[in-house]
């Protein structure tokens, strides 16, 4: 019986190469578990609970006054997250009128909503360490060097970290509003992409603090944290989608998959969001040039949704902490007992420990490699990477091409 191993050194090496230079077309998917798995300003962690912290902490403060919608809810619903919840809770607020569901009518309901919003908001309405972030450290990769594209980040994630990364270095950025008293959605803009290579876009898929239905119903940005528009597309109405910005922030994401040569890499995402998940499956099957990385945090075997793309998706890869799943293949990490150069062994412990476990899947690690990518001492010798290249095919074609 064979059994396939991965090097991870291979694959490092040809993603440092990638991620050094300004020639490809990158993009980011980060989700909950990228603020989950940064550390507060006194070090302990999470910054922002993931979503099932944040469900619990929403739920457990909303208790007192809704606890028997919360269990009447959670009976008829199959996934208990607050993404979920809140999505039903618009839904019946819009439809039952003076009826009653679970003791509640429909402007009950979209007063619960609101009480969602506005404790979600509490939450995730922190800053950045000024210490130092993995944020901040891929805003230095992102404006490290010149680019010939802009870098797409696409975010679950409803903070304003990455707005307060880009602006503390006063770094440019589009996320698709335009305006000065109150910031309309040009999804024109979003769907062109005019802006210079140098403007990085952020794309946030749920919605974003900040955001806020202005008197006509069309989502706008206020700049004020207290506001919050959380809605997820797959539960609106066909003429809601048109007047808020979902529909077009995702149909961004598609385009960026069915654009040849590209690479999405993500952190802190699950792929459990079917809506998104499909998108990315329709997109990779169309597109054999496009490729993801998938950067888990756990063990593959509990990284179900990830798996589930790579076994139908040969272009999308998995990298878990103890195997990976490339091209199909999946194998344990297994690093070489020599080093690709004199130098590798620090560059070998910024992706794995001295237990031989891959460390990228978690946000603070994964940030520092990126950062460091340019380092002259990131790279071996032309000699040395080719070497490595030999050993086995790198993940897509498209990848070996811009490795050499």
């Amino acid at each position: 019986m064979t059994v396939s191993v991965h090097n991870p050194d291979q694959y490092m090496a040809a993603l440092r190469t990638i991620v050094a230079q300004g020639r490809k077309r990158i993009g980011l998917l980060v989700g909950a578990g990228a603020s989950a798995g940064m550390a507060k300003p006194d070090g302990t962690y999470p910054l922002i609970p993931a979503v099932a912290g944040l469900t619990d902490q929403v739920l457990t403060t909303l208790a007192p006054t809704y606890q028997k919608q919360i269990d009447g809810l959670k009976a008829e619903l199959a996934q208990h997250d607050i993404e979920t919840i809140l999505s039903r809770i618009r839904s019946l607020s819009q439809v039952i009128g003076s009826s009653k569901v679970h003791d509640l009518d429909g402007p009950g309901f979209a007063t619960f909503g609101e009480a969602i919003c506005s404790e979600i908001g509490k939450i995730v309405d922190v800053r950045l360490p000024e210490t130092g972030s993995a944020y901040a450290d891929l805003v230095n990769w992102i404006t490290g060097t010149t680019r010939d594209y802009p870098v797409e980040i696409f975010t679950t994630n409803y903070d304003l970290l990455f707005e307060e990364a880009f602006e503390s270095v006063r770094a440019p950025y589009f996320d698709g509003f335009t305006g000065g008293r109150e910031p309309f959605f040009d999804p024109v803009s979003v769907s062109r992409s005019d802006l210079p290579a140098r403007w990085t876009r952020l794309w946030k898929l749920h919605g974003s603090l900040g955001w806020r239905a202005s008197a006509k119903g069309e989502v706008i940005r206020t700049g004020q944290s207290s506001a919050s528009h959380l809605v997820f597309p797959e539960h609106l109405k066909y003429d809601q989608t048109q007047k808020a910005p979902y529909a077009a922030l995702l149909d961004r994401l598609r385009t960026f998959l069915l654009t040849p040569d590209t690479l999405l890499i993500s952190i802190g995402f699950s792929f459990a969001d079917a809506h998104i998940a499909a998108r990315i499956d329709e997109a990779l099957a169309a597109n054999p040039s496009a490729s993801v990385f998938a950067f888990q945090y756990k063990i593959l075997d509990e990284e179900g949704p990830a798996c589930d793309l790579a076994r139908r998706l040969p272009n999308f890869s998995v990298y878990a902490r103890d195997q990976a799943k490339v091209n199909g293949t999946r194998g344990a990490w297994k690093a070489p007992a020599e080093l690709p150069s004199k130098d590798w062994g620090p560059i070998r412990s910024t992706y794995m420990d001295d237990k031989g476990n891959f460390t990228l899947g978690a946000i603070e690690p994964f940030a520092r490699f990126f950062a460091a990518s340019r380092s002259v001492q990131a790279f071996p010798t032309q000699p040395d990477l080719a070497a490595l290249a030999a050993e086995a095919p790198l993940p897509t074609a498209a990848t070996a091409a811009e490795a050499k």
